[in-house]
C-alpha cells in the first residue's frame, strides 16, 4: 500500500474502503459522462451572449427539456459519488471538519443545480418559445422576458460554479489532510476546484461566454475526469490487492 494512505481501523477495513472508492468513482465517472454526452451531443451551442441567435436555436430544440433533465441527473449522480467518497474520508475518530464542509458544500451544490436546471431547462425554454411565436409589439415584450430569465440563469450559473469549485477544493483538501486516498487525487480535485471558482466569478462579470471560460472549461473537464477515473481505479486496485 502506498505510504501516504493510512490503513483503516475497526469496521473501516481496506476491503470496505476499496468497495466504497469503486462505487464513488463509478458514480462520478458515470454521471460525468452522461452530462458530457447530453451537453456535447444534444445541447444547442453558439455565441451564448448573442441572445437573438441563441434563443432561436433554443426554441428550435425539441429535446431541450429532456436533455436538461438528463444533465440534472448526471450531475446529481456525480455529486452522490462525492458523498460516497466522504464515507471513505471518515477516520477512526470520525470525519474531519474539512471533509464535513465538503459534504455540506456538495449538498448545497446539488440544491443550486436543481434551481439552475429548472430555470434553464424549463423556464427559459418556455420564454424563448413564447418569443418566437409572438408577433407585433408583443414580440419585444416576450424577448425582454426571455432575457430576464437568461440573466437569472447567469446568476445561478455563477454561484453553481463557485459552489462546485468549493466542493471540489474541500474534498481535495480533505484527501490531503486525511491521507486515506492517494495524495495526487487531492491535488487534482483542489486545482479543479480553484478553476471552477474562478470560472464562476467570471460568469458573474462576463456572462456565459468568455475566453477565460473557454480555457478554464477545458482544464476543469480534464481534471474532473482524471479525478473520477483515479478514484475508480484506486478502488479497483485496492480491492484486487485484498483478494489476491
Amino acid at each position: 500500500m502506498s505510504p501516504d494512505v493510512r490503513v483503516g481501523t475497526g469496521t473501516d477495513t481496506a476491503d470496505s474502503r476499496g468497495r466504497r472508492l469503486t462505487i464513488a468513482g463509478g458514480l462520478m465517472v458515470g454521471g460525468f459522462l452522461l452530462n458530457v454526452i447530453m451537453t456535447a451531443g444534444f445541447h444547442p451551442s453558439g455565441e451564448e451572449d448573442d441572445h437573438p441567435a441563441i434563443f432561436t436555436k433554443y426554441a428550435d430544440s425539441d429535446p431541450w427539456i429532456a436533455v436538461h433533465l438528463l444533465q440534472f441527473i448526471g450531475v446529481l449522480v456525480t455529486l452522490s459519488g462525492l458523498l460516497v467518497l466522504y464515507r471513505v474520508l471518515r477516520g477512526a475518530d470520525g470525519p474531519s471538519l474539512v471533509a464535513q464542509l465538503g459534504a455540506a458544500a456538495a449538498v448545497a451544490t446539488a440544491a443550486i443545480w436543481a434551481v439552475l436546471q429548472g430555470l434553464d431547462g424549463v423556464g427559459l425554454k418556455q420564454a424563448v418559445d413564447s418569443w418566437v411565436s409572438a408577433s407585433g409589439s408583443e414580440k419585444a415584450i416576450r424577448f425582454a422576458s426571455a432575457e430576464t430569465v437568461r440573466w437569472l440563469e447567469w446568476g445561478f450559473q455563477s454561484y453553481f460554479r463557485i459552489l462546485l469549485g468549493l466542493t471540489l477544493a474541500l474534498f481535495g483538501a480533505a484527501i490531503l489532510v486525511g491521507r486515506r486516498v492517494p495524495g495526487w487525487l487531492g491535488w487534482t480535485a483542489l486545482v479543479a476546484g480553484v478553476c471552477s471558482l474562478i470560472f464562476g466569478v467570471d460568469v458573474g462579470y462576463s456572462g456565459l461566454a468568455s475566453g477565460l471560460q473557454d480555457v478554464l472549461g477545458i482544464a476543469i473537464f480534464i481534471l474532473v475526469l482524471i479525478f473520477a477515473i483515479g478514484v475508480l481505479v484506486t478502488g479497483v486496485r485496492e480491492r484486487g490487492r485484498r483478494h489476491s
